[in-house]
């Protein structure tokens, strides 16, 4: 796939776009990739993750398998 040429064709179709809807869809989809999921995530999400990665530094972790045997019934 030639890249250039591909950025080419984008900038051509979205330069002949008329449906706003689209438009607005794609002004979302590039603020998405702006941000940092990381700065979306709730205090209490952040502090979990964190008591996570300290658990996993001293060794307390839970097999993959155990953790979808546990669940299992919800999935």
């Amino acid at each position: 796939m030639d890249i250039q040429a591909e950025k080419l064709r984008l900038i051509e179709w979205l330069a002949s776009l008329r449906d706003s809807k689209t438009i607005s869809e794609l002004i979302a989809f590039k603020k998405s990739k702006e941000t940092d999921w990381w700065d979306e995530i709730s205090l209490e999400e952040k502090a979990e993750i964190e008591e996570g990665l300290v658990q996993a530094d001293r060794g307390e972790l839970v097999p993959h398998k155990q953790v979808m045997a546990k669940y299992d019934k919800w999935l």
